[in-house]
Parts: structure tokens; sequence; C-alpha cells
């Protein structure tokens, strides 16, 4: 991918979203990168459809509409945000950049895309209904990562080992810091954004008069990621509930950034030092 490209200014929206001071400006480097991939092909007039829709729903949710207008805005968003993750919106061609190749002997097949309608999704939580961006200071906020992002790979990876779902297979291939900042930048970002940012968030307000409610927040978001992982059988499922039960709990102390960089933390040592995505024997 050169250095200049409709995805580098894609990268730089998103990180634009994380300082305060820099977030009014990530809505237009997200416009320049969407207008620049759709004169190379990768968008057309259709995908507009995308984003018009999410504008409506970033206007129904706001605390002065009635209740049920704001209810149809949560029912809206929702819907888009699943056929954005499903890729099933119109107009998006999103670019093939790692061809589709074994990372390891024992792997099957990898390929990568650089989504152009997946982060969509991030954005318009972050900018519509905000949720916790960082702990009550930088020191909790690194503590949670840390804490959380080793439980994940500690008991996620192990797991995956005693399932046969992976091998040892430490590598780092030419194109790995391509992978690194897409998984840093959108994948992460946008999957902790609906997952920590939007249900587990939602939930807890929903339920916050209830002793229970922040617990319940946290496992109905887990259970909701490792459904999301269906494709890849209950083993799947099963090491991404827990995963998201490390997530949900980065973000309860150190925010929407401890999410990030504990899912972050457990997809990089996958890729660099186990079976990626896992074994073909499996």
């Amino acid at each position: 991918m050169p250095l200049l490209s409709p995805w580098s200014v894609l990268f730089l929206s998103a990180a634009l979203l994380w300082p305060p001071a820099t977030r009014r400006w990530a809505p237009l480097a997200l416009a320049v990168a969407y207008a620049w991939a759709g004169t190379q092909g990768a968008l057309d007039p259709a995908a507009l459809a995308a984003p018009a829709l999410l504008a409506l729903a970033a206007l129904l949710v706001q605390p002065p509409a009635p209740t049920a207008l704001r209810l149809a805005g949560h029912m809206l968003f929702i819907a888009v945000a699943a056929a954005l993750f499903l890729h099933l919106m119109p107009g998006f061609h999103n670019p093939l950049v790692i061809p589709r190749a074994p990372l390891s002997p024992d792997a099957v097949p990898f390929s990568m895309y650089l989504n152009l309608d997946k982060p969509l999704v991030a954005f318009w939580i972050i900018l519509a209904l905000p949720p916790v961006m960082t702990g009550l200071d930088a020191g909790r906020t690194l503590r949670a990562t840390l804490a959380c992002g080793a439980a994940a790979v500690l008991v996620c990876l192990t797991l995956a080992l005693a399932l046969g779902m992976v091998g040892w297979a430490p590598k780092w291939p030419d194109n790995g810091w391509l992978w690194l900042v897409n998984n840093a930048l959108l994948v992460t970002l946008a999957e902790e954004a609906l997952f920590r940012g939007y249900i587990q968030e939602r939930l807890g307000r929903l339920w916050r008069a209830r002793r229970w409610g922040a617990d319940a927040a946290l496992l109905c978001a887990a259970a909701l990621f490792g459904l999301a992982h269906y494709a890849g059988g209950w083993q799947w499922m099963l090491l991404a509930g827990l995963a998201g039960a490390a997530y949900g709990l980065a973000y309860r102390h150190g925010g929407l950034a401890a999410a990030v960089l504990a899912h972050l933390a457990l997809n990089t040592a996958h890729f660099g030092l186990y079976t990626y995505p896992m074994r073909a024997a499996f």
C-alpha cells in the first residue's frame, strides 16, 4: 500500500478520534478518505446510503428527542451497524491488501481486506454517543490494559493450544506492519466501540439502578461478542466470549482505550507467535 493513499487518510481519521482536541477534525479526514477512495473505485454512490442512515440515527438518539424516536434511532443504528460489520451494505468494494496464503506451514490460508464499511460504526459511536474513552488517569488506563490484556493472552491462547486450534509458530511477515496498523486503528477500534462502547455502555446505563447491572452488561456484551464469531464454531465463540469478558473489564476500569489495547495485545500475540488464524488440520 502506498504511503499516501485513501487508507493512510482513513488511518489518520481514526487516530484523530482519540484526543478531544482533534476529534472534531476526524469526520473531515474521513470524508477526504472516502472521496479519494471513490475516485479509485473502492466506493460507488450506493455507499452514501450508510452514512446517510447513520446521520439520521445520530439525530434520533439525542436526548431532546422523545423516547420513541430515540428507540427508533438505536434500532436503526443497530441494523446499519450489523449490515456494515457483515459487509452487506451496498457500494463498498474493500480492497484486498494481503493475498490469500498460509502464514505458516500448518495454517489455513489468510487474507486481509482494508474495510471501508466497518470503521463507520466506530465513528458513529464515538461522535454521536461518546463512550468512556480512558480511565480516570493514565495510570489506571495502563494498569487495566496490562492486566486485562495479559489475562486475555494467557487464558485464550492457552485454551486455543489445548484445543489444538493453534500451534507455536513465531513469525513476522513483511506485510505484518500493515496488519498491525489496520488492527490497531480500524479493526479493534470498531469492534470495541460496538461491543464495549455501545452495547456494554448502553446496557450498563439501562441497568445502573440494579446491583447486578454493571456485571450483567459486561457479560451480555461478551456473550454477543462470542456469538459474533459463530462462523468459527463453538471453540471460537468460547474463546471470543472469554476475551470479550477481559475486554469488558478493561473498559470498566480503563475506558475504550484500555479495551482496544487489550484486544490488540491478544490479536498481536496470536498473529506473531501462534498459528494464524488457526491450524489447517483443526
